[in-house]
């Protein structure tokens, strides 16, 4: 099913989490490639393996934490990082490190730095880049796999990478995660060949049970353009009442994911997002909390729509979040 959904993959390695998701294919892209230096990008999270906890986001960017103690500086040492959305400072890396670099890994769209989206020129140049060098091109869909379209954020978007990491969704709640791509690729992992990587819990019957019935519900017709009307409305609704209130804000979403900033914007990396009022979005999350509505406890999250929340249950949301707002 997953083969079928998305475009870039091919053959598919089952595990149990995203960041081991994203720990088999760190392995895989070096031991395809002969390389060992990967480009990320800042505020950009991919589970806490060791080599991927340079500027990164999620919990490490909402507690102000450094790059994590604990991590050797060998295991960082081949990890070069550029802000998301500047094209030349890809070049820039690339042309430093010619034919050195594995692979690109990117969310293609940022879910923990806050909403993220990239701009059409970005992912392309991306692309183009890592074919014309020889390095690989990796979409971590972890947030967006199943979310953005049926195919992922590289069917949305039109854009195939030659690897892809998942997680999430592909479980239906249960501990899950899978990496997969094209086959000459995956056929590098044990026991096609050489990259061993393997796991008790991999392809669980009850995660991919789960997991099946979970991609059976998404297929059913007008899925997207529900969660893409639901999210539209709640996003439109947070942004009108809280500028009404007086507050700088900015946010957007695409089908079921979103996101909104304490700043005027336009966000398009890290470094627009940590301008964001962080004391006031700590505020409003706990006014929220209060009335009975849970946002993810981080201005660095983004938010998601699911199947079960009804029209209701987005109007409750923007009247408890003008109250909220009037309040901060």
């Amino acid at each position: 099913m997953v083969i079928e959904a998305v475009p870039s993959i091919e053959m598919v390695r089952f595990v149990n989490s995203g960041t081991e998701a994203c720990m088999g294919m760190l392995r895989l892209v070096r031991a395809f490639t002969g390389r060992e230096k990967i480009i990320k990008f800042e505020g950009c999270y991919h589970g806490h393996a060791d080599s991927f906890l340079v500027k990164a986001g999620s919990g490490v960017a909402t507690l102000g934490l450094p790059d994590s103690p604990g991590v050797p500086k060998a295991a960082t040492s081949a990890t070069l990082t550029a802000s998301y959305n500047d094209l030349d400072g890809v070049k820039e890396l690339f042309a430093k490190n010619k034919g050195e670099i594995a692979a690109v890994v990117l969310e293609p769209v940022v879910g923990n730095s806050g909403f993220i989206v990239p701009t059409k020129e970005f992912l392309e140049g991306i692309r183009e880049i890592t074919k014309a060098d020889g390095a690989l091109l990796v979409f971590d869909e972890v947030m967006t796999g199943f979310r953005l379209a049926y195919g992922g954020a590289q069917e949305y978007f039109g854009i195939t990478p030659d690897l892809t990491t998942l997680g999430k969704i592909i479980g239906g709640g249960l501990p899950v995660g899978a990496y997969g791509g094209r086959k000459e690729i995956m056929q590098m992992v044990a026991p096609a060949g050489p990259m061993y990587q393997a796991g008790t819990l991999s392809g669980n019957p009850l995660a991919m049970t789960a997991g099946i019935m979970t991609l059976k519900r998404l297929q059913q017709q007008g899925t997207y353009e529900y969660l893409d009307n639901i999210t539209g409305k709640l996003i439109a609704g947070l942004l009108e009442v809280g500028r009404e209130a007086g507050h700088k804000l900015c946010g957007g979403h695409i089908r079921g994911m979103f996101g909104f900033f304490f700043t005027e914007g336009p966000v398009n990396n890290f470094g627009d997002a940590k301008k964001s009022d962080t004391e006031k979005f700590a505020k409003f999350h706990r006014g929220m909390l209060e009335k009975g509505v849970y946002f993810a406890p981080s201005q660095y999250e983004a938010g998601f729509t699911g199947l079960a929340h009804t029209e209701d249950d987005i109007n409750f949301t923007i009247s408890a979040a003008k109250e909220v707002f009037q309040s901060i």
